[in-house]
């Protein structure tokens, strides 16, 4: 984990929908820059599915010196979420009933649980005001839910997600935990954490891969060619290196559990129809898409944009998919800029 990563531990109660409680949360954070004399110089990153809160890692283009995060005037905020392996309460963390780590045994939870979870953090330092909250893919879920359920939050930036999970989206998403559940080593959620099922998860990283990119990138990047060493073609190599990559740092529970928190994003459930739900959500909003994200398609970029009434859609021209939103940082700051400063014109 990030040496920068810091670990608060509240005796707070947390819980969740699905009516487990917690009386003690460890939460991971990293920040840069710092709180001013009101505490509402916040803007709040949401990290994607096995991201975590070193934000500059995995978001290094808006943090660069032409990018939108700005740690001289700006308190900038990552916390990691709930369920995660990189330090908050999750499946790898001890079980205080049961003296061994959670496991199987860590409670479902939703996008609206990971928000209520970090709440506990910004209350605990009263915080009274964040500028802004953004996040691309899971954290885009996580950062609409924030805008929903946050009074604090003035403005919101959505990357490469929708309303709610599509039947394509869980679909993929269940046929990478049957991977994980098909490891010899999976023993129904409980495993040595010296010996985890790292096939599986492998296996599952692999299939992700594929959604995150374009075919067209696939084919500029590997063609057909044949890996000099390994005789076999290079996007089988360079499939089988990102899942062997992912299991050196990524806990399969924790992926089994953060995917269904991604199925449970629906912005309208218990709460009326998606038209009523984000027709009330006032506050600017940008929004942007990558017109080759076959995981999450444009047009469930524009459907967000057709049903939030102050937002603006912006839509990207990429080769790179879904991944784009980790990669072509000239194009979201430029986006970004634009939008923060008409905010703050107002």
């Amino acid at each position: 984990m990030n040496k920068d990563i810091k670990i608060t531990t509240l005796k707070k109660n947390w819980t969740t929908e699905s009516g487990h409680s917690f009386s003690e949360v460890d939460i991971a954070w990293k920040s840069w820059g710092s709180l001013n004399e009101n505490r509402d110089n916040v803007l709040l990153i949401c990290h994607a599915l096995t991201g975590h809160a070193a934000a500059d890692e995995w978001f290094s283009g808006l943090f660069a010196e032409s990018g939108i995060l700005n740690p001289e005037e700006q308190f900038i905020l990552c916390i990691n979420a709930p369920g995660s392996c990189y330090g908050s309460t999750g499946p790898t963390s001890i079980n205080p009933k049961a003296d061994n780590p959670w496991q199987a045994d860590f409670p479902d939870i939703t996008i609206r649980d990971i928000v209520t979870f970090q709440q506990l953090l910004l209350d605990e330092w009263d915080i009274t005001g964040i500028e802004m909250v953004i996040g691309g893919s899971m954290g885009g879920m996580v950062a609409l839910e924030f805008a929903l359920m946050d009074q604090r939050v003035k403005s919101a930036a959505l990357f490469v997600m929708g309303k709610s999970h599509s039947p394509w989206a869980i679909g993929i998403s269940e046929a990478q935990r049957q991977a994980i559940q098909a490891d010899e080593n999976w023993k129904d959620g409980f495993y040595d954490l010296n010996n985890p099922p790292k096939k599986g998860l492998a296996a599952a990283r692999a299939m992700a891969m594929i959604t995150y990119r374009a075919p067209g990138n696939y084919q500029a990047k590997f063609g057909r060619d044949i890996h000099p060493e390994k005789n076999i073609y290079q996007v089988e190599s360079y499939l089988r290196y990102q899942g062997e990559k992912l299991v050196q740092r990524f806990d399969a529970n924790t992926y089994i559990i953060l995917s269904k928190a991604m199925d449970s994003h629906d912005v309208s459930r218990d709460r009326g129809s998606f038209k009523d739900v984000l027709g009330s959500l006032k506050k600017p909003v940008l929004i942007a898409g990558f017109t080759s994200d076959m995981l999450y398609p444009i047009e469930e970029q524009r459907e967000l944009a057709d049903l939030i009434p102050n937002s603006h859609l912006a839509e990207l021209e990429s080769p790179y998919g879904h991944d784009a939103f980790l990669i072509e940082f000239e194009k979201l700051n430029a986006e970004l800029k634009s939008f923060y400063n008409a905010i703050k014109e107002t």
